[in-house]
């Protein structure tokens, strides 16, 4: 046991056995729907079912496989409780390249996958190479502003929450407003049901948290699931997926488009593009996929890390270079197995709310992603609203951080709340993180030359020259931003 727990950093002085277990399984019960939303959101199958449905069985072992590989490498590298699988918007994004929305161009389904990897592999780059010691990635994350890193993690809650909401419909699209809550009046379940399933789940959640009964979360989830069962309800049904994984399988490994295959294929078939794509179109995409990434994970780390008490001194996450060397390796291994870029995940939130401190919570999570290949019709019939209870309760612990946002000037609290108010307004991190960056540099700079004007005007013996400092690195991010803001995926 000894030896197993230095492989995944399990310290006993910091938790136990059971309570990272647990932890491990909240994690996967709150990351369990992205089985069977991955394949749909990747294949473009929402609005084209017949295109690429041969492939969805091969698309959801890779799923499974992408997020027992990528968490199993955060728990025997970083040895942290953080999870990883198919992130939600990129997986949208290669169906967009593969319906041809994206650029303008159908990409084939291989051809999508090279792209993946390409930007994993660079992902990687940015992580390995160094600088007088320090990785480019550290660089980068040093270099971001306090005030955007501290506000992260309670934008990240809110992210967490809207998430939760809108999965059990509590939070819907209003007839007249943006965005109102389901009108629970109605008592119509096909309305309300889903709603009803969560609410129960997080009342339970906060009354057992309240008294410090461990595993509150999971014990909450299932409480939902079995409430779901109810008739009335209708919630929590059985799935009805076959059990025969082994024919699955056969169709994953064929290395074959046509009969299901998956496997590789961003080799087999992936440089084989059509005529007339736009090569500076395929760059935009390799480069967003990898800013993407590089940022969802950037945040999640520091929101999850900081939630478990896990941060150094200097404001980052514990093993962070490992994290990044976990998170692209992953997404590279992924792309080889037939899925979009695997990213660490927010939910990992919830399995450190239920406790989780060391590897061995990402340990079990991953266990149970293997185990999902085989499990489908049981893992698939949770319901949504059920996890998406756990989720809410996150949002709620990550608002804690909102006490250590510095508020004290202009060039503080805009980009701040710029950060906090987009992730759920504009439902990405990235777009959070990148809105704080460009706000804090437009604002210091004009501070800087205004300081300047007024410094070379005054006649007064004791002036301050102003001091510039917004650090280069933060300029080339900004400026990184700006082209993935403003300039077109489409050319």
């Amino acid at each position: 046991m000894s030896k197993f727990s230095n492989f995944i950093g399990f310290d006993k002085s910091k938790s136990t056995v059971k309570t990272e277990i647990v932890a491990g399984i909240v994690t996967f019960l709150a990351m369990a729907y992205i089985l069977t939303l991955n394949p749909m959101l990747m294949l473009n199958l929402f609005e084209q079912p017949d295109g690429y449905g041969h492939l969805y069985s091969s698309v959801f072992i890779a799923t499974a496989l992408g997020g027992f590989l990528g968490t199993m490498l955060m728990a025997i590298l970083a040895k942290l409780p953080l999870a990883q699988a198919p992130g939600l918007g990129l997986n949208s994004m290669v169906g967009g390249l593969l319906g041809g929305s994206l650029i303008g161009f159908s990409l084939s389904f291989g051809n999508s996958m090279l792209l993946v990897l390409i930007s994993g592999i660079l992902f990687l780059f940015l992580s390995v190479l160094r600088i007088r010691g320090i990785s480019i990635r550290e660089i980068i994350f040093r270099a971001i502003p306090e005030s955007v890193r501290k506000a992260i993690s309670v934008g990240i809650g809110l992210f967490i929450a809207i998430i939760g909401l809108t999965n059990a419909g509590i939070v819907v699209p209003g007839n007249g407003t943006i965005v109102t809550m389901v009108p629970f009046s109605s008592w119509d379940m096909t309305i309300i049901g889903p709603a009803l399933v969560c609410v129960i789940g997080f009342i339970v959640i906060a009354v057992l948290s309240h008294f410090n009964v461990k595993g509150a979360v999971i014990i909450g989830i299932i409480v939902a699931t079995l409430f779901g069962m109810i008739p009335a309800i209708g919630v929590t049904i059985w799935s009805g997926e076959t059990w025969k994984f082994w024919e699955h399988f056969k169709g994953f490994f064929s290395l074959k488009s046509a009969e299901g295959g998956t496997f590789l294929a961003a080799f087999t078939e992936g440089f084989k593009f059509a005529d007339g794509v736009p090569i500076m179109s395929l760059v935009m995409v390799v480069i967003t996929f990898c800013m993407v990434d590089m940022f969802d994970t950037m945040g999640t780390c520091v929101g999850c890390c900081s939630a478990a008490g896990l941060l150094t001194e200097d404001g980052l996450p514990v093993n962070y270079n490992k994290i990044m060397i976990a998170d692209s390796v992953a997404t590279a291994t992924g792309a080889l197995l037939g899925t979009s870029t695997v990213t660490t995940f927010v939910e990992s939130g919830a399995g450190i709310s239920a406790g989780g401190k060391t590897g061995l919570t990402a340990f079990t999570t991953a266990i149970l992603f293997g185990l999902s290949i085989f499990l489908l019709p049981l893992f698939a019939s949770i319901p949504g609203a059920a996890a998406s209870s756990a989720l809410v309760w996150v949002g709620c612990l990550m608002l804690k951080g909102v006490k250590d946002v510095k508020v004290d000037s202009v060039k503080d609290f805009v980009p701040a709340f710029l950060t906090i108010a987009m992730m759920p307004f504009g439902y990405s991190i990235t777009t959070g993180i990148g809105l704080g960056i460009l706000s804090y540099v437009l604002i210091a700079i004009c501070e800087y030359l205004v300081g300047i004007i007024i410094y070379a005007c005054s006649k007064k013996e004791d002036k301050v020259k102003p001091v510039w400092d917004v650090h280069f690195v933060l300029l080339i991010i900004a400026a990184l931003f700006i082209v993935y803001f403003f300039v077109p995926v489409k050319f």
